[in-house]
């Protein structure tokens, strides 16, 4: 009857780690990252203490436990107001840095930039580690990326008709950049020289009253010629470097004749001012783009990826954490590349805790505890039985 109570005993306590187990899975159904965990059972060690023999003298001694398996299925990647909110669709953890120099990993995402302008874990701090161009892997930062420097103008490219039926033709307003970021407004003027080389005219740039230069297009039938379709010259802005400036025609540039109006105008100057960052984010690569208030962007590293070959290989360690057990059976790289998913900005991946399931599980803990506490009952009243009889 003893053996009874000590295996009805183990069933006790194994249901109860299971009990435990849904609890903890449960409790951190909103917890980003959270991955749930589900129980295993054994039957203790058999010995031959029955009736029979072989097999059937073999009596059992009740259950036990052999640990928890992770389940690291995907969770719902819900949206958020934060672009460094950051999931990662299919395989791939993020890498953290602590104190230490201990490595950590993540699928709840929630960084944020610290006051020195490094990527760090929102909740404790720890560094978010990343991959250069040059392949090393260390902090993302910031830091010295907050103004986006400018860039004087040196092309000017034009598009559209220069009707040969022409005598003049004046583009006005044409905003120019300096080498330190200020505006100048230029005027291109073209003036029909047929009369003395078919297709050629004279361009000067101008501004206001003041010649800054002047060259000369040709246009081969209704394209300017490849060797005289630029013009080059000098600008010399007061107080500022002078801008070696190209006037370039080759491009989307026609002279036809009657019946097509000059639509010729300004394409593009590749010159800007300079701007402060106004964003910093991560595409679908893992790699930080900042965005600056000239509209240009720039590309900092990549977000370093871990994944693992074995679940034995991982373990939980708290704070939506994960560490590894066995440094062999991980494998680092970026989104994308090498079976890693891809890195989605503005979500954060939640709990793949299944309610439902838990619930279910909860039941048939339930009433195996109880089961195992009606044999431990029933042994009981036996023993007591046994007692009565000696007493009479």
């Amino acid at each position: 009857m003893l053996e009874s109570i000590n295996i009805g005993m183990s069933g006790l306590m194994g249901y109860s780690k299971g009990l435990r187990v849904i609890a903890n899975n449960t409790a951190n159904l909103n917890t980003p990252g959270f991955k749930g965990s589900s129980i295993q059972f054994a039957n203790m060690f058999a010995s031959s203490g029955g009736v029979g023999t072989g097999g059937l003298a073999q009596v059992g001694y009740g259950l036990s436990t052999t640990g928890t398996t992770l389940n690291f299925k995907q969770g719902e990647l819900r949206q958020t107001d934060n672009s460094l909110d950051l999931a990662v669709e299919g395989q791939g953890l993020f890498t953290l840095k602590d104190a230490a120099g201990l490595m950590h990993y993540t699928r709840a995402g929630q960084f944020e930039f610290n006051t020195d302008g490094v990527l760090v874990n929102r909740g404790d701090g720890k560094k978010v580690m990343g991959r250069g161009t040059d392949g090393a892997v260390g902090e993302i930062s910031v830091a010295g990326a907050g103004t986006k420097e400018g860039k004087a103008t040196a092309i000017m490219k034009f598009g559209g008709n220069l009707s040969s039926t022409e005598t003049d033709f004046t583009l006005s307003s044409l905003d120019v950049v300096d080498a330190v970021g200020g505006k100048h407004q230029l005027a291109v003027k073209l003036i029909n020289t047929n009369a003395t080389l078919a297709g050629s005219w004279t361009v000067e740039l101008m501004q206001g009253a003041t010649l800054v230069g002047t060259g000369q297009i040709v246009f081969s039938g209704v394209r300017p010629a490849v060797a005289n379709s630029k013009v080059s010259v000098t600008f010399s802005p007061a107080g500022v470097p002078p801008l070696d400036l190209t006037l370039d025609f080759s491009s989307n540039v026609t002279s036809f004749g009657a019946g097509n109006p000059t639509t010729l105008a300004l394409a593009s100057q590749d010159g800007y001012p300079p701007g402060a960052m106004t964003d910093a984010s991560f595409d679908a690569t893992g790699t930080l783009v900042m965005t600056y208030a000239n509209g240009k962007t720039t590309n900092g590293p990549k977000l370093l990826l871990g994944r693992f070959d074995s679940l034995d290989a991982v373990a939980v360690s708290g704070g939506n954490q994960f560490e590894a057990t066995d440094s062999l059976a991980w494998r680092n790289g970026v989104a994308g590349e090498d079976a890693f998913g891809s890195v989605r900005s503005g979500v954060v991946e939640v709990s793949n805790v299944d309610l439902s399931q838990e619930f279910s599980d909860l039941v048939i803990m339930q009433r195996g505890y109880q089961a195992a506490s009606q044999v431990i009952s029933t042994a009981n009243e036996m023993l007591q039985e046994l007692f009565a009889m000696r007493g009479k």
